[in-house]
């Protein structure tokens, strides 16, 4: 009998390169503990006025306390669309004009953007322009949906910084690709860069004067650790960027500053009501986003500005010292690494091409130390599960991806965890090159 088929888009689907390491490390017979730091799967508790409404869902005002749990709007219950708002407030941006959409996470947020703002390769909407490297969804959502990408790259230098393009080179490749939305992301995944307010702004005029949609992902905002002031893409006033009024999308999540990764709630919002109306639209295909979800998120509704500053201020002390702890420990035990410098969101990328034999490929040195690689400390074996960053990039066909040799670490573990990681890297990386002779 003949067997079922199935999709060509399946038979070629391979596992994000962020989940790699942890699928491979799943298929390994002995006992060792994995310091995971492939994935931004944050382990803080949430805010205690969330965790609070976790515990009670069941009393009081809860609307669950009957048993019943019902659909929610399609756009989302209304107290949890403010919610997003008031923390866009508490962070000083105005809220005047904008629409809010609660969807299941800041994934499925991404991928009703794209639905909404790009198009197939010869279709009459252009393609979506990402800055490599690039969160990798971006591109799995755009496949998935049979849309396209374009790129510019970034520069990671051997001082840990990330540059920008300049923006004669963004605008060549604009002109060459004319795509329909360009994505940023302030405090970047996965570089850890920080956007100052002008960069954004630059970009702004870019979206502007090319016709483009403004994405900004959010997710990590407040998230830095320079001396700068937070940056967002509703910080640009129509005086700043004339036109960039109806043409902006953002990103939302109670995943990382909230630390409810898997709360699965996340928004849209944009200051173009037409669009919003055919985003709830899209969205009615999906019903609602978690209810249960929403009412918990709604909590920080009742929290007041400076609470919410308190909150962010201690969120980031809490990885600025891991942040600064980690680069400063890796550049003790491996001279001759890169690290990024740590100036936002939670990741830094480890770069040992001045210190890597030839040919060293960062996607397997992740699965020998997933599947096999061990290193004893404190009388107990572990190894480390990194993220390898060719796919965080779009290289053509024929030029060198720097993300070869380039590793992703997410601050996700426990400061004490966390502390293992330079030793588990250094180590791992010696076992691994000496094994390549």
């Amino acid at each position: 009998m003949a067997r079922a088929i199935m999709s060509e888009h399946f038979q070629n689907r391979k596992p994000s390169p962020i989940r790699a390491a942890q699928l491979s490390f799943l298929d390994r017979k002995d006992k060792i503990d994995d310091v995971n730091v492939a994935i931004g799967n944050v382990s803080l508790p949430m805010h205690p006025a969330m965790t609070k409404r976790m515990r009670t869902l069941g009393e009081g005002e809860s609307p669950f306390k009957d048993g019943v749990v019902r659909y929610s709007l399609t756009a989302g219950r209304p107290d949890t669309r403010e919610t997003f708002l008031h923390v866009l407030r508490s962070s000083g941006l105005s809220t005047d004009g904008l629409h809010v959409q609660i969807t299941d996470g800041g994934s499925c947020a991404m991928e009703v953007a794209e639905l909404g703002t790009i198009g197939p390769a010869g279709g009459s909407e252009g393609p979506l322009l990402l800055i490599d490297a690039a969160y990798t969804n971006y591109r799995a959502f755009a496949k998935r949906l049979g849309k396209t990408t374009i790129s510019v790259c970034r520069i990671l230098g051997d001082d840990g910084k990330f540059t920008l393009p300049a923006v004669d080179e963004i605008e060549e490749t604009i002109t060459r690709h004319k795509p329909s939305a360009m994505v940023v992301i302030p405090f970047d995944n996965p570089t850890g860069q920080f956007y100052e307010q002008e960069s954004l702004n630059n970009l702004a005029r870019l979206c502007v004067k090319y016709n483009m949609w403004m994405i900004s992902d959010e997710a990590y905002r407040e998230l830095q650790y320079t001396d700068s002031k937070t940056s967002s893409m509703w910080a640009i006033t129509e005086k700043d960027v004339p036109g960039i009024f109806g043409r902006r999308i953002g990103i939302e999540t109670t995943s990382k500053v909230w630390n409810a990764c898997g709360l699965r709630i996340g928004a849209l919002i944009t200051d173009n009501e037409e669009w919003h109306r055919k985003a709830v639209a899209e969205y009615t295909a999906n019903l609602c986003a978690s209810h249960i979800g929403q009412w918990i998120f709604a909590a920080i509704a009742n929290e007041s500005h400076g609470d919410l500053q308190a909150w962010y201020k201690k969120q980031r002390d809490y990885y600025r010292d891991m942040l600064f702890a980690f680069t400063s420990s890796m550049k003790k035990l491996l001279p001759g690494v890169i690290v990024s410098s740590p100036d936002a969101a939670i990741y830094s990328v480890v770069d040992v091409r001045n210190i890597a034999k030839s040919g060293f490929n960062a996607m397997d040195f992740v699965l020998y130390s997933a599947s096999e690689g061990a290193v004893e400390l404190n009388g107990k074996r572990h190894t480390l599960l990194t993220a390898p960053m060719a796919g965080f990039y779009s290289i053509p066909d024929g030029k060198p991806n720097p993300g070869r040799t380039q590793m992703r670490i997410s601050y996700v573990e426990t400061p004490e965890r966390m502390a293992l990681v330079p030793p588990l890297f250094a180590e791992l990386f010696r076992q691994f090159e000496d094994g390549r002779g």
